[in-house]
């Protein structure tokens, strides 16, 4: 595995790592070579960044327009700049896979871009993450079907070096607690191991019922990051306190 000490450190900021190297190819055009690159919006929410300096908050300004979002995903953001105001903050676990099981009693399917509609359907009810018409783009899916419709399903989003993050895990609330989740999730850890990489994840810290779950399959937490999606109002404006 290419998983080396150095590899593992792109994970601290792992969307500019990302963009920078095997997801090159769904990075905005607009973006490109200023210490800031963007997937395309159809693709991805988050955006990369080198560094949050006040030059780079400029330059972001800049191209998202008056009224534009951005979504960032990295070690720490801090406080944002005048003139930004935050539309969600929250901390993330990021969680490595250690010893899993070997493999799942379910009947997995590739999924494809037939299966486009039912993923989007499935991600706009569960509300695993952002998830567009593209994201399936960005590495293997697959899923659990029940009487012919799409219950159930997990893939790979950010990637760098030596590692690949599991992605857009969720199930149909009318099938939950049968062992799907899990059984996908190590599906693609399995999978991603197979290929010489080793998978991660990210959830939110306190979505308790995921962080057990995770646990139990044998990842472990490598550290804290956190999410922000923020909007420019303009120079002027200043957000309210609370």
């Amino acid at each position: 595995m290419s998983n080396d000490p150095t590899n593992e450190q792109q994970l601290d900021n792992v969307v500019w790592h990302a963009l920078r190297g095997p997801l090159a190819g769904f990075v905005v055009e607009d973006s490109a070579g200023e210490g800031w690159l963007r997937f395309q919006p159809d693709v991805g929410v988050f955006s990369g960044v080198e560094r949050l300096d006040p030059q780079t908050w400029r330059r972001v300004a800049e191209i998202a327009g008056l009224g534009g979002t951005c979504g960032f995903f990295r070690d720490v953001i801090g406080k944002l700049p005048r003139g930004w105001g935050e539309e969600f903050r929250g901390e993330c676990l990021q969680m490595i896979a250690g010893d899993l099981a070997g493999g799942s009693p379910l009947e997995i399917e590739e999924l494809d871009e037939s299966d486009v509609a039912e993923m989007l359907a499935l991600a706009e009810l569960t509300e695993p993450g952002p998830y567009f018409i593209r994201t399936r783009e960005l590495g293997r899916y697959v899923g659990v079907r029940r009487n012919g419709h799409l219950v159930a399903m997990a893939g790979e989003r950010f990637r760098v070096p030596g590692f690949v993050e599991i992605s857009a895990v969720c199930t149909h609330p009318e099938v939950r607690g049968q062992g799907l989740a899990a059984g996908l999730t190590r599906e693609v850890a399995n999978s991603i191991r197979a290929g010489g990489d080793e998978a991660f994840l990210h959830v939110l810290d306190d979505n308790e019922n995921a962080i057990r779950l995770y646990r139990k399959l044998g990842f472990s937490v490598r550290r804290k990051v956190e999410v922000v999606f923020a909007r420019w109002h303009g120079a002027g404006w200043v957000q309210e306190e609370g």
